[in-house]
């Protein structure tokens, strides 16, 4: 089994395609199906898992999310990036689990960027790759 989708309930569908585009994510489809379902998929960099929002998707609240988890290469270049990309993000916050940058989208949906600490090297899979 693979993970390789995950419905992330917002208000907005063209404010939260907008943001996730500034926070590097790659738009894969915007389909309207009809005017009760539209349907965007994008991807972060170097994943092979995508998030889907849109209209008539799914019965979650917008902004119920609160842990979703990326790992990074590098907590402060990703966080340096995110911030010149114009997103509000947290300060990293070094833990003994690893190295950790917090941002939200506009809907308050929380998502956590861990650095994986250098005695977990190889536990992530080859190839982990920067957020952007």
């Amino acid at each position: 089994m693979k993970l390789e989708l995950v419905g992330v309930p917002v208000t907005d569908v063209d404010r939260a395609k907008e943001f996730y585009e500034r926070a590097g994510f790659v738009l894969d489809h915007d389909h309207t199906v009809s005017e009760e379902v539209r349907f965007v998929q994008m991807t972060p960099p170097g994943s092979a898992c995508s998030i889907a929002f849109g209209r008539g998707l799914t019965q979650m609240t917008p902004g119920s999310l609160d842990n979703l988890q990326m790992v990074i290469a590098d907590a402060d270049s990703c966080r340096a990036e995110l911030l010149d990309r114009g997103v509000e993000v947290s300060d990293v916050d070094d833990q003994p689990w690893g190295r950790f940058v917090y941002f939200s989208d506009p809907d308050g949906n929380g998502w956590a960027l861990q650095q994986l600490p250098e005695w977990s090297a190889g536990a992530g899979g080859d190839g982990v790759q920067p957020l952007a």
